[in-house]
């Protein structure tokens, strides 16, 4: 009996991970090697107030701030690029743009030069998301498309918490070495796309040429369901970003949890992405419409708020809510990806990647930032409740959405 469920485990997994494209793996791995090198952000506020740079916290949120706007502005005009001269030399120019600046980063000592940087930074490594998720498009069928973002989505978790564990042991000994690695990631992430994706990416262009000009007047910005469904988009992810902000404050603060436990509860996430989202996603890719999937996982990250707003839980439950949050993470996501790919086409996909990412941006920059003022004038619990209720109603409306857009797996 032991060894039978094994066996149908094993299958379930080997049958989760075939038939995605050679293309696909290595779009994955180049973003695995990349996040792994994302060293400096997570450590660019200790960075900067420690005592070898000595800014406060508030002129580290301002450098912050310039790198949330210049991530909204690079998704823009990434999309813009994507469309105009391909996904692949976007992707290539934000790959060694950004190697460039991590190094650049870390000589900058004035405040002005470090935002000026900050800024710059931001914006290219931005631009390459609209352009790697049109590729990620290209090199999937509809039957695995959604599949084939989980990889990637898999690939982006793995490398943040390698990134992130190696570069607590390196900021230990040296700040410099974090943006001489992130450089390093960065052009070396560039040549394995240079090396085994630039045939690919040509022979793909050379045949959507004629689609692409047939098209040329169609927009994104012109699909009001499709920017309905953005603005839900931005909504959801303004709540769900709150996990990685206020609520590692809040689990600190008003439960009084150790940076180990908290540490770990944040691991967590990761490792269930990582263990079985690909698993579920082939599962359930195509029997059902993606809003019926979209709705539930907003939902179940509703929940996981509005659980937090009854009162104060102890380490088990914490755990049991971090599970929660995370399977509506693998429901909601991944079919939000296939969803806006579903409304692109060849020749305007970069707009609707760029309007997906800079939802994103938006999200990461201001819902951190007005709950964190809204927990500081009422309290966590009040907080949670509203961020609940909010995210609730953005599952309603997603669920509604559903009789209003076509079932499309293109």
């Amino acid at each position: 009996m032991q060894s039978e469920m094994i066996a149908k485990t094993f299958t379930a997994y080997r049958n989760a991970y075939t038939g995605l494209s050679r293309e696909t793996w290595l779009l994955s791995l180049i973003m695995l090697i990349n996040r792994s090198g994302t060293m400096v952000v997570p450590f660019l506020t200790l960075y900067l107030t420690s005592p070898q740079m000595g800014y406060s916290i508030g002129e580290a949120g301002f450098v912050f701030g310039c790198f949330g706007a210049g991530a909204f502005a690079g998704a823009y005009f990434g999309g813009r690029l994507t469309d105009k001269i391909g996904f692949f030399k976007v992707q290539v120019a934000a790959l060694v743009g950004g190697a460039a600046l991590f190094l650049v980063l870390g000589q900058m000592k004035t405040l002005p030069s470090i935002c000026l940087v900050t800024f710059l930074l931001s914006f290219v490594n931005e631009a390459f998301r609209p352009a790697n998720s049109t590729a990620i498009a290209y090199y999937s069928t509809p039957e695995n498309r959604t599949r084939s973002y989980s990889l990637n989505r898999l690939a982006v978790n793995l490398g943040w918490a390698v990134g992130s564990a190696f570069g607590g042991i390196i900021a230990k000994f040296s700040y410099q070495w974090l943006f001489w690695l992130d450089g390093f990631t960065n052009f070396f992430a560039a040549l394995l796309l240079w090396k085994f994706l630039r045939m690919a990416a040509s022979a793909k262009g050379a045949q959507n040429k004629e689609v692409r000009e047939y098209h040329l007047r169609e927009s994104a910005y012109q699909d009001t369901p499709y920017l309905v469904f953005i603005i839900l988009v931005t909504l959801f992810a303004a709540c769900f970003f709150q996990l990685f902000t206020n609520v590692s404050v809040y689990f600190r603060q008003e439960l009084h949890f150790s940076e180990p436990f908290i540490g770990l509860l944040m691991a967590l996430n990761g490792l269930i992405i990582v263990l079985v989202e690909m698993v579920v996603i082939h599962r359930l890719e195509g029997k059902r419409h993606q809003m019926v999937f979209i709705g539930a996982g907003v939902a179940m990250v509703a929940a996981f708020f509005l659980l937090m707003g009854v009162g104060p839980v102890g380490p088990a439950i914490a755990i049991l809510l971090i599970v929660l949050i995370t399977f509506g993470e693998i429901l909601a996501m991944p079919f939000m990806n296939s969803f806006w790919i579903a409304r692109s086409s060849e020749h305007n996909r970069g707009q609707y990647a760029a309007l997906y990412t800079m939802a994103w941006s938006a999200a990461q920059t201001l819902g951190p930032m007005l709950s964190a003022q809204l927990a500081e004038r009422s309290g966590f619990r009040f907080t949670w409740f509203v961020i609940g209720g909010l995210c609730m109603l953005v599952a309603i409306i997603f669920w509604q959405l559903k009789s209003r857009v076509g079932f499309h797996r293109n």
